[in-house]
């Protein structure tokens, strides 16, 4: 189902829209619900200003095939971003966390060698269960609460970007998204995991003699 069918801006150009999945590449724009309420029910009309002609903005229209490409190439790389900014917060805080463990160290050493207590695992006494263990809390500067907030905002913009894109219902445009999604995890969020081995694990393989048969 479609509305404005032939409908011009700027040029004179047809402008393609539809309330359905498409698959409309040139001319391609959007048109504006709205809802009208009756005494018996809700009844979807049309906008009576005409359709947007492009993507969320005037400028973002498409004259070609050439132009269309590029622009699905783009929200491919829109997908990418969000998933590499989703990354870099997700390792900001775990550099926060690692710097917030470093100063914990350094400063149970230093209590440690003026004498306020025995090094942590050097206690001759058993631990006893109900007596919780102090404890340190560590608040991020300013500075670093600001960077965090500037990675969450682009994260949520770029988000509601591409939802918006999403919601022109363009075949070719979802295909981009969830293509650069699919792009933007495999290359942003590699997944490494680091497993500690005793190395006389490493040691007693070594040394075990071979066994032959014959």
């Amino acid at each position: 189902m479609s509305a404005y069918p032939n409908s011009s801006h700027g040029g004179g150009s047809d402008c393609k829209i539809s309330m359905l999945w498409n698959w409309h590449t040139i001319d391609a724009c959007e048109y504006a619900p709205c809802f009208v309420s009756t005494p018996t029910s809700f009844v979807t009309l049309l906008n009576a200003q005409p359709p947007s002609p492009g993507f969320l903005s005037e400028s973002w229209y498409i004259h070609n095939n050439g132009a269309f490409a590029a622009s699905c190439i783009g929200v491919a790389l829109l997908a990418v971003c969000l998933e590499l900014i989703r990354r870099l917060a997700r390792e900001y805080d775990a550099l926060l966390l690692r710097q917030f463990r470093a100063r914990a160290v350094e400063m149970a050493s230093a209590r440690a060698k003026d004498g306020d207590g025995p090094p942590c695992g050097h206690s001759t006494q058993p631990r006893d269960p109900s007596v919780t263990r102090p404890s340190l809390v560590f608040r991020a500067s300013p500075l670093e609460q600001l960077i965090r907030a500037v990675l969450h905002l682009i994260f949520f913009g770029l988000a509601y970007i591409l939802m918006l894109l999403a919601m022109y219902y363009n075949g070719y445009i979802i295909i981009s998204i969830i293509l650069g999604a699919g792009l933007g995890k495999f290359f942003c969020d590699w997944l490494v995991y680091r497993v500690d081995v005793p190395l006389s694990t490493f040691a007693r393989g070594v040394e075990e003699p071979t066994v032959c048969c014959g």
